[in-house]
């Protein structure tokens, strides 16, 4: 025999993940009954709780945020004379 209250966190991880579903749910057929519309919000996509390190793999280093940006080219017309 299983313990009861070790069942529960099996029965409960479902509910807790629909629990924006149902509050979406109950709010659009609130909203119905007032004769407005109900908007869903833009959900954030979940983020990923893995993070990659910043250490050598292989031949190559993972580096993240670091851009290079490219200096405008300048002229060298007159070789750097002021011309008037």
């Amino acid at each position: 025999m299983v313990c009861v209250m070790c069942l529960v966190p099996l029965f409960l991880i479902p509910l807790v993940n629909l629990l924006p579903r149902i509050f979406d749910f109950l709010m659009a057929k609130v909203y119905g009954w007032l004769g407005w519309e109900y908007r869903k919000p833009a959900r954030v996509p979940p983020a990923c709780p893995f993070k990659p390190s910043a250490t050598k793999v292989g031949a190559e280093t993972i580096s993240e945020g670091t851009e290079t940006i490219a200096k405008p080219a300048e002229e060298t017309t007159g070789g750097g004379v002021k011309q008037d």
